[in-house]
């Protein structure tokens, strides 16, 4: 009952269909609905399900021709595999049930043993010199969608959570059916977050031996069960996965390879063909396993013996003489593998696209024989081209493998012959031919650029001293290595490499670089060309803490770079907020999004007031995701009191819609005028002043006891521990036993409020507070009028100061039943400590020795966005 589908002159694009009997409930990949009945069609190529009625409007492409259909070859990002639920594969459109690969940029998901099948179909996120375009397309990306989905188009849906179906627009996030988005213009506007996202054509980045995770800085530990051995890739791990070797003795197991390649990795697929097979029949099933839906005609199967791979030579000779006596492949003696080889050609068609056309895939189709060079094909192809008139040693022909982990470009040699080097590719591997393209780019002076950013060097030094670490550390280069820029307050500078090897050198050299005990980061940075980024637009930084928060961090990194540009979206754990900012530089008008805790967004703040300066846009406005504890900033303006998993899109969406605000930020210089106790000898400097900023509030006595206690656990395991304050010298080390617990913090220090001195109540904690939420919310100032105070605002130029008279009372605060008790309200203050008392500043907590502490306006206020109360503007994307 296995008839082939009549192949009408709408054949669908590239499969092989076949009458199929159903065995269990199936639903159809074109219209999503259920399969009734016990006859269904699918391709025997890519699995493609389809109804009878629906195969004439089949218009998904077989993943067999998904190479030639590619625009731009882009490299996929895939970091370690990973369970991916309701997911289904991109290349054999079964669902992910074991571990399997995504790409950290585009929707792709791909099962283990697929990933040699997908090709390089990934977003263009930025310029690299090869095929730069400055108009883009729509990037379709097929399947796992929200079975909820709903078609731009038609109005219906177009996802489904049972089958690889309905399109999305992986830049403007547009839905459609795959028979609706045939009729889109192609050009993409970047949808409704277009004057958030970083256009790709602004952003160059010349990555030639970087990895793709390396290029985005995603950092590679991500938490995985690396329990596979590294070459993820071999196929030999599923490919069993749908063929359990046959029982029924009516059917053979065959290993099949496509060639040298595979041979040499013992990389296979396995197929089952019946005993009685006919030699086509065999060959068929085996290019289909290779997802190749040529003519089997033009290939055969030779008997896989050990000297295949001592000799070469064994190959090239003619040898379709001992297979075409094979009535059927198999005789008495069945050999277990078979590797497939395309039959020699004397004359064959060659498609050659041109680098510089900036439109789609148009290419030139030329017939080449035995006598035609690379040579005779670049004259042949320039009259076909228009460019008859220009000289043949301005182009080259380049050879490009479009495979889904990189992309290899190869120059031709002149004379080579070229049906030689299909030859030699065919025998490399089949699939490889299948995935490789011939490019006819004009000859021109190749630019090598890398930027990277090295941090954690010392502070404060001139740039001939950074440039002699740098010499001392890593040898490099100064031909071709240059500082570009200095950052002395953060200890980092950018290089400008000339030379791909030295800078993947001292990329990896820099990972095990110690200086003056602190470990060096690298981060390859892109370069923003700030002339061309539209005049509306305003691109976001994105900062995330992958930290904060459970692993929402992690989660969120990986929902920005899909709906923004990857290249604007910083992990903070990978050398901070510095390197986001450098990149932003020359940027003039963007925004900012910290997803963080308090301290995150403190961090990011405090980075921004140090390069503000340094900065085209130096008063760029900063959003806050909440992740974490605490979160009273984020909760002040609006954003909540933490991320609770909603939709990313809707955050960007309130993110542009969001008002600016004005916040003052504190500056408190600690000045301790006893030495630190415990010094050696007992002959001890006085500690130098200390200078922290402020954002929220900042705590004496109790209240910081309390956070000590909690960050003391923190304390035993100093690796978990990077508090924002650069030294741990910061936690002066007095013991927490000489901290009496009578309510006597009164007695031990002085308050000064512009110039006043205050007298204090009989309380345990002294509050400084700039907003009004405290300790996760709570209102410590209360909201009851008082003619002696200015209602409080965060950007009055004042702050506001609270007693509390013990952990009962900040308990009954923290409830809502009670505020604190108001001292004052000021925009100058001098504490005199007399004794050691925990001081804490938003959340960091430490112990001051016996000295002055003042309070003062830091800088210029920041801008802050805070979310905007009324329902979403209704926006045509």
């Amino acid at each position: 009952g296995r008839g082939r589908a009549a192949a009408g002159g709408n054949s669908p694009p590239g499969h092989a269909f076949r009458r199929v009997t159903l065995t269990k409930p199936t639903f159809c990949h074109y219209c999503t609905d259920f399969i009734w009945g016990l006859a269904g069609y699918q391709c025997e190529v890519c699995n493609f399900m389809s109804h009878e009625k629906c195969l004439k409007n089949v218009k998904i492409p077989c993943s067999c021709i998904a190479p030639s259909l590619v625009r731009v070859p882009v490299a996929h990002c895939f970091g370690p595999p990973g369970l991916y639920k309701r997911k289904f594969c991109a290349v054999c459109r079964k669902s992910l049930e074991s571990p399997a690969f995504r790409c950290e940029v585009c929707e792709l998901h791909v099962h283990t043993d697929c990933i040699l099948f997908a090709c390089s179909d990934c977003r263009q996120c930025h310029q690299d010199g090869h095929l730069d375009h400055d108009t883009y397309h729509h990037h379709w990306r097929e399947g796992n969608l929200s079975s909820s989905a709903r078609c731009e188009f038609c109005k219906k849906t177009c996802g489904s959570s049972e089958v690889l179906s309905g399109m999305r627009c992986e830049w403007c996030g547009i839905l459609a059916h795959a028979a609706c988005c045939v009729i889109v213009p192609p050009e993409c506007t970047f949808g409704r977050l277009r004057n958030m996202i970083l256009p790709p054509s602004c952003v160059q980045l010349f990555s030639r031996n970087f990895s793709k995770l390396h290029c985005f800085r995603i950092s590679e530990n991500l938490q995985t069960e690396s329990d596979e051995d590294d070459d993820v890739d071999g196929s030999t791990q599923g490919s069993t996965k749908d063929i359990q070797i046959s029982t029924d003795s009516s059917k053979q197991t065959l290993k099949i390879f496509d060639g040298n390649d595979a041979v040499k990795r013992n990389q296979f697929r396995l197929i089952s063909v019946p005993r009685i097979a006919k030699n086509e029949e065999v060959v068929e099933a085996a290019l289909r396993a290779y997802y190749i839906n040529d003519d089997q005609q033009e290939y055969e199967l030779q008997t896989f013996t050990q000297q295949v791979l001592l000799s070469d030579d064994v190959i090239n000779r003619n040898d379709a003489a001992e297979d075409s006596n094979l009535g059927s492949v198999f005789r008495e003696s069945v050999p277990e593998a078979w590797i497939i080889r395309a039959k020699p050609k004397d004359e064959e068609v060659i498609r050659i696209y041109p680098a510089w056309l900036k439109v789609g895939m148009a290419y030139v189709s030329l017939r080449v024989n035995k006598d035609s060079t690379v040579q005779s094909v670049i004259k042949e192809v320039l009259p076909l081209l228009g460019r008859q008139t220009e000289c043949l040693q301005n182009f080259k022909l380049v050879e490009v493998l479009m495979g889904s982990k990189q992309v290899q470009r190869m120059v031709l040699d002149n004379q080579e012959p070229i049906l030689n080097r299909l030859k030699d590719i065919r025998k490399t591997s089949i699939r490889q031919m299948n995935q490789t393209r011939f490019y006819i780019v004009e000859n021109s002076k190749s630019i090598v650029q890398v930027n990277l950013f090295v941090g954690g060097l010392p502070p404060q030094l001139s740039p001939e001293e950074y440039t002699n670490i740098l010499k001392e550390e890593l040898a490099i280069k100064t031909n071709v290595v240059s500082v570009s820029h200095v950052y002395q307050a953060q200890g980092a500078v950018v290089l400008e490499i000339s030379c791909f090897s030295e800078a993947e050198r001292i990329y990896m050299l820099v990972k095990d670089t110690v200086v003056n005990d602190k470990p060096l980061n690298a981060v390859v940075i892109p370069a923003v060309m700030a002339s061309k980024i539209p005049q509306n637009c305003c691109p976001l930084l994105v900062f995330v803490n992958p930290k904060s928060g459970g692993l929402k961090g992690r989660d969120l990194l990986y929902s920005f770079r899909k709906l923004l540009n990857p290249h604007q979206v910083f992990e903070l754990t990978n050398g901070g907020p510095l390197p986001g900012f450098h990149t932003f530089s020359k940027v003039p008008s963007f925004r900012v999004l910290v997803c963080g805790g308090d301290g995150t967004v403190g961090w990011v703040l405090g980075a921004l007031e140090e390069i503000r300066h340094k900065l085209v846009c130096s008063e760029p406005s900063v959003a806050i995701l909440p992740l974490g504890t605490g979160n009273d900033l984020g909760r002040v303006l609006r954003w909540g009191a933490g991320y609770s998993g909603e939709d990313p899109y809707s955050i960007l969406v309130s993110v542009d819609e969001a008002d600016d605000v004005l916040m003052d930020r504190w500056t408190i210089l600690l000045d301790a005028e006893e030495p630190a106790e415990g010094a050696e000898n007992g002959i001890a400097e006085p500690e130098p002043p200390k200078i922290v900023q402020m954002n929220n509030y900042c705590g004496l006595g109790i209240d910081a006891e309390l956070s000590l206690d909690f960050h003391h656990a923190r304390e035993e395991e100093p690796g978990k521990f990077n508090s924002r304050f650069h030294n741990k010298g910061v936690y002066v080390k007095v013991g927490l036993q000489k901290i009496s617990h009578t309510r006597n913090l009164h007695k031990d220090i002085k308050l000064q409020v512009d110039q006043h001195e205050v007298e204090l109540p009989s309380i345990e904690g002294l509050i400084f507070i700039n907003i009004p939420s405290w300790g996760s919310g709570a209102d410590l100032w209360g909201s009851e009028s008082d003619n002696r105070f200015e209602k409080p605002r965060i950007d009055d130029g004042l702050l506001e100061v609270v007693g509390v008279t013990g952990v009962v009372h900040m308990g009954q605060v923290q409830g809502g039943f009670r505020s604190g008790i108001r001292i004052a309200q000021g925009s100058y203050f001098r504490v005199t400590l007399l004794k050691p008392i925990p001081v804490q500043v938003d959340g960091e907590p430490w112990i001051q020795a016996p000295g002055q502490i003042i309070i003062s306006a830091a800088g210029p206020k920041v801008h802050m966005l805070k979310k905007s109360k009324q329902k979403q503007k209704k926006t045509g994307s």
